[in-house]
C-alpha cells in the first residue's frame, strides 16, 4: 500500500464490500489478486476453481475496500455446484457494490443472461466490468457493452484486463469513491480474513488442478492436517489430497509418483514466497468415496450444506 492511498487525517475514512460475481472463469480470481497485489485467491483454467468465499484486502485512497471473491455462477447439477452458486448470490445480497465481470471473448452467453435475470430480479444496482479486453478488438468490445447495457441498467461500465492490469486503476478508484463512510474493518495490513492452513491447501489444490484439470473431475480436495514452525522459522506442512476413486488416486500419483513430486515441489515454492520461509511439505493422497458428501467439508469452505 502506498502512502497516497492511506487515509489523510483531515478526511473520512470508508469502508465496504465488493461482490465480483460472474459466470465460471470470467476471471473474478484474477481481479482479486491484481487488486489485492498478492495471492489470496487460486487461479486455474478448470472452471468453477473458487469453491468458497474469499475476502481480499485493499486501501485505496482512504478506503478499505474488502473484495469478496464468489464462486462462479451456473446451472447446479450437484450438492457442492448449488452449494457454490448459493454463496455466490448470497455474497452479492450482502455487499455494498456489485460488480459483474463478463469475459470480452464469450461475450453475452447464457450463463451471463441468467445472471442478468437474477440481478433484475434482486433489483441490486451493479457495475459492469468486461475483463480480456487485450484479447478482442475496440469495435466488438464497444457492441458488447451496449448489448449489456440494454439489457441492464448498470452504474457504470469499466473495460479492463485483469491479467495485465489495464484499466483496473480506475475500477479500484471509482470503488473508493463510492463506498459508505465509515471506519476500516480489518487492520491496514491484511490482506485476506482466509485462515494460513485453508490457503497452504487451496494453494496445492490450484497446482493440482494446473497438472490435472483435463484428467480429474472435481473429485479432488486438499486439507491441511499439520502444520508444525521450527525455532529457525521453518515450517513443516502435511496434507492430503483426497480422492473418490482408486484410479483417480493413480491418476495423482503419477508413473513412479512423478506427478505428486511436481504438484508438491510447484506448492512448495508458492508457499516459500507466501510465508517468507523454507517449507517443508509432506502430500499424501487418500481415496474417500463421498468427501463430497460430507458436511465438514462444506462447514470448512463457509458453505452451506443444504442450499
Amino acid at each position: 500500500m502506498s502512502a497516497e492511498s492511506a487515509a489523510r487525517p483531515d478526511t473520512p475514512t470508508r469502508c465496504g464490500y465488493v461482490a465480483l460475481i460472474g459466470a465460471p472463469n470470467v476471471g473474478k480470481s484474477t481481479l482479486l489478486n491484481r487488486a489485492v497485489g498478492s495471492k489470496v485467491s487460486i487461479v486455474s483454467p478448470k472452471v468453477q476453481t473458487t469453491r468458497s468465499r474469499v475476502l481480499g484486502i485493499i486501501i485505496e485512497e482512504g478506503t478499505q475496500i474488502i473484495f469478496v471473491d464468489t464462486p462462479g455462477i451456473f446451472q447446479p447439477r450437484r450438492r457442492l455446484d448449488r452449494a457454490m452458486v448459493h454463496a455466490a448470490w448470497q455474497g452479492a445480497a450482502d455487499a455494498d457494490l456489485v460488480a459483474l465481470l463478463v469475459d470480452a471473448k464469450r461475450g453475452l452467453d447464457e450463463e451471463t443472461e441468467s445472471i442478468l435475470r437474477g440481478l433484475k430480479d434482486s433489483g441490486r444496482p451493479a457495475i459492469l466490468v468486461i475483463n480480456k479486453v487485450d484479447l478482442v478488438r475496440r469495435p466488438t468490445l464497444l457492441g458488447l457493452s451496449e448489448r449489456l447495457n440494454a439489457e441492464f441498467p448498470f452504474a457504470e461500465t469499466f473495460m479492463i484486463s485483469a491479467e495485465t492490469g489495464d484499466g483496473v486503476a480506475d475500477f479500484l478508484a471509482h470503488l473508493a469513491r463510492s463506498l459508505p463512510e465509515g471506519p476500516w474493518l480489518f487492520p491496514e495490513d491484511q490482506l485476506t480474513d482466509m485462515p494460513m492452513r485453508l490457503l497452504a491447501a487451496e494453494i496445492t489444490r490450484e497446482k493440482l488442478y494446473l497438472q490435472l484439470h483435463e484428467e480429474l473431475p472435481y473429485a479432488a480436495t486438499v486439507e491441511t492436517e499439520a502444520w508444525e514452525t521450527f525455532a529457525n522459522g521453518d515450517v513443516r506442512i502435511g496434507q492430503v489430497i483426497y480422492v473418490q476413486r482408486e484410479g483417480q488416486k493413480a491418476i495423482v500419483l503419477g508413473k513412479g509418483g512423478r506427478r505428486i513430486k511436481a504438484i508438491r515441489e510447484a506448492a512448495r515454492a508458492e508457499l516459500v514466497e507466501a510465508l517468507e520461509t523454507n517449507v517443508h511439505l509432506f502430500l499424501f493422497v487418500k481415496v474417500r468415496e463421498r468427501w463430497i458428501e460430507d458436511p465438514e467439508r462444506y462447514r470448512d469452505w463457509g458453505l452451506e450444506f443444504d442450499a
